[in-house]
């Protein structure tokens, strides 16, 4: 098998490489520093299959292209889906494998880090130091020791995190339409109604469907306590932006901490260091002291590439086998 490796960075070779040299996976990689959109693949012809992450276009026109190019397997090296046109790729006899749990751990650390650097204003502070400036105002946080975390979205990530917050000595509401049983002692699960009232920290770990689109949006940040926490490591799309930033201006957040946002789609890991960001809501986020942002970085850490390259490849080598799909993804 031939798999054409789109938006390649440095640290996609590093993992990928070592197992495409291993004759038990049996393929080849071409690599592609381009991302996957309309005019990039028909860069695919002559391949087996396509490797895309989560920040590509696998729109029905993109989708289109690579059937005509002779694609019949896209492989997402990531668990979100949600940029990927299913019905096109059912249409079209494409197969869309994913990695559905490739370090939760990560993804999870990651969040609990926002809600403390956004609680105890760590990147104030450090600039405030790295300025001379050792002056404690403006940096009172609170502790996280006997308040309230809510959990929205319980699946492995989310569950990491409820552990997390657990072993912070939290008290752990949850929401969700399954009930992990993997949590039990640990949460105790609610309406989301008494989750956003209860809460100290709300995290989010929910998919992104039409279903919870601006799950967080006027209506529902009204419901939450003044002096919360709000975390978003899942999907941009479950917050309504212009709601965000009406409440943070009307100073209902303690803290916000986002690894993901809405419209990110252009900037992510792209460096715009020497040019002008067109992308307003950014720099109108960073204007509030109490906003954290990262560069939907949260899964990256060595154990998840190392577990993202495996399983993408044991998802090739599953197809060309023609063995069973467990991480099929399908409309």
């Amino acid at each position: 098998m031939k798999i054409i490796f789109y938006g390649t960075r440095d640290y996609d070779r590093l993992y990928f490489e070592l197992l495409a040299a291993d004759p038990e996976y049996g393929c080849s990689i071409k690599f592609l520093a381009a991302n996957l959109d309309v005019d990039t693949a028909p860069l695919a012809e002559g391949g087996d299959a396509v490797c895309a992450f989560v920040n590509s276009d696998c729109s029905a026109p993109v989708l289109e292209a690579l059937a005509k190019a002779g694609i019949r397997l896209l492989l997402m090296r990531c668990a979100g889906f949600n940029n990927v046109d299913l019905d096109a790729a059912k249409r079209l006899g494409i197969t869309v494998l994913r990695v559905p749990g490739y370090s939760p751990e990560a993804v999870a650390e990651h969040a609990m880090a926002l809600a403390q650097a956004a609680n105890r204003r760590i990147c104030k502070a450090y600039i405030k130091v790295r300025n001379n400036n050792f002056a404690l105002d403006g940096l009172l946080g609170y502790n996280l020791y006997g308040s309230c975390a809510g959990i929205i979205g319980t699946g492995r990530i989310g569950a990491a995190m409820a552990r997390i917050c657990h072993g912070y000595g939290m008290t752990v509401l949850a929401y969700d339409q399954y009930h992990n049983p993997d949590l039990e002692g640990i949460v105790r699960y609610v309406e989301l109604d008494e989750l956003l009232r209860a809460a100290d920290l709300i995290s989010l770990h929910c998919p992104l469907t039409a279903e919870t689109h601006h799950l967080i949006n006027a209506e529902t940040i009204a419901k939450m306590r003044d002096n919360a926490i709000l975390v978003n490591t899942s999907r941009g799309g479950l917050i309504d932006t212009d709601a965000l930033i009406a409440a943070l201006r009307n100073r209902k957040f303690a803290g916000v901490g986002l690894d993901v946002y809405e419209d990110e789609d252009g900037q992510v890991f792209e460096d715009f260091s020497d040019t002008v960001l067109e992308n307003e809501v950014v720099p109108i986020l960073l204007s509030f002291p109490n906003v954290v942002i990262t560069s939907h970085q949260a899964f990256f850490t060595r154990t998840a590439l190392q577990s993202i390259a495996i399983i993408t490849m044991e998802n090739a080598r599953a197809y060309a086998r023609g063995e069973k799909l467990v991480n099929e993804v399908k409309a």
